[in-house]
């Protein structure tokens, strides 16, 4: 013989009930994965930003710095390794301390090859959207609207001397 206490019923809302919850549980641990994937990519972003500055500063300090006969040569570097050694000097000099990696892909820097051998600068090969668009500082100024980090692009431009002595940007005075 059966017998039927009426508890049937409270078994499926336990189910059901069980589910509501995994499922809510479920939504907000993807709320959270995307939130911690948008607090990484900006952090990667300002990352980005300083190791792009630092390096375009060394290939910067490496173009002005050698000295021969009291006259600087201006020469750029031959890849990033010479900015954390320079060959032409008989003493140690060091623009940066280290070759840093780009932030975005974890990978090696892309490098733009100078007019006349050597590199003028680097970008990430990343494809994703930046979210920062403008408010950059000046050197950095013509990254507002890029559409990738890979336009992104840390290039050291030489000053030129004008016939009176003060330097301009050679982009500048076309």
């Amino acid at each position: 013989m059966i017998i039927n206490n009426g508890r049937t019923g409270e078994r499926g809302a336990v189910l059901l009930m069980l589910l509501v919850v995994i499922t809510l549980m479920g939504l907000a641990l993807g709320i959270a994965g995307s939130s911690w994937s948008t607090l990484t990519q900006r952090a990667k972003e300002e990352d980005l930003l300083w190791k792009g500055n630092q390096i375009r500063k060394a290939i910067g300090d490496y173009y002005t710095t050698a000295k021969v006969g009291g006259k600087t040569v201006s020469t750029f570097p031959e890849n990033l390794e010479a900015l954390t050694l320079d060959p032409r000097m008989l003493e140690t000099t060091r623009y940066l301390r280290k070759i840093y990696i780009d932030p975005m892909t974890g990978e090696d820097w892309q490098t733009i090859p100078a007019p006349g051998g050597g590199i003028m600068g680097v970008y990430s090969a990343s494809n994703k959207k930046p979210f920062k668009q403008n408010d950059f500082i000046d050197e950095n100024k013509g990254f507002v609207g890029k559409q990738t980090y890979r336009e992104w692009q840390f290039i050291y431009t030489p000053q030129t001397k004008t016939t009176s002595g003060n330097t301009t940007d050679p982009k500048k005075s076309s």
